[in-house]
């Protein structure tokens, strides 16, 4: 195994920790997408925190199209992945910027849907997300992209819940590349 390897396998239990003492809960919830759930996953403490950011932007980074100019992502839940990814990237002098995709138009100003340093109409952004449950954040932020010019073919995120976003996903022609699913979080947190 080389060391890039060992280093990324290290970051990835340190983060799996962080997450299920952090980002999980077990109970009784309703979910963004409507649904009931037993479990709950709230990653912005652990994306939030210095450490949890540094993990996740480390592993995001490896994840990202080398011929991506951007990363984006919907507000609020991909405000600091996608910071934290422009960051990792400059510290290893890639260039990558980062973009948020608003929920809606501004309202005031240029009506702007998009945030940061937009990149020529063409090129190539990857989405980055905290949770995926039904995918429909992750489509929502990639449609708003492509109706901007951009090409999007991945989105990379923390946790899949494994509850459709996949297939939906795949059915706009996409990617999806996460770093856990459900189950991970679920099996360290028994173990804590």
């Amino acid at each position: 195994m080389k060391s890039s390897e060992k280093s990324s396998n290290a970051c990835k239990n340190k983060l799996l920790n962080l997450l299920a003492k952090d980002a999980y809960r077990y109970g009784n919830f309703t979910l963004a997408s409507g649904r009931k759930s037993n479990h709950y996953i709230n990653c912005k403490p652990v994306t939030l925190s210095g450490i949890g950011l540094e993990l996740i932007s480390s592993l995001f980074l490896d994840s990202v199209e080398l011929e991506a100019r951007a990363v984006a992502g919907l507000t609020l839940g991909a405000d600091p992945l996608v910071s934290g990814v422009a960051m990792a990237a400059a510290l290893t002098n890639r260039p990558l910027d980062a973009l948020i995709v608003r929920k809606k138009p501004k309202g005031y100003g240029t009506d702007a849907w998009l945030e940061g340093p937009l990149p020529p109409k063409g090129s190539l952004i990857t989405v980055l997300e905290d949770v995926v449950t039904t995918g429909s954040s992750s489509i929502k932020a990639v449609n708003h992209l492509r109706d901007f010019g951009y090409c999007v073919n991945k989105v990379v995120t923390i946790v899949d819940r494994e509850e459709g976003a996949d297939q939906a996903i795949k059915n706009e022609g996409l990617i999806l590349e996460s770093i856990f699913i459900l189950n991970d979080l679920i099996s360290i947190s028994k173990a804590l």
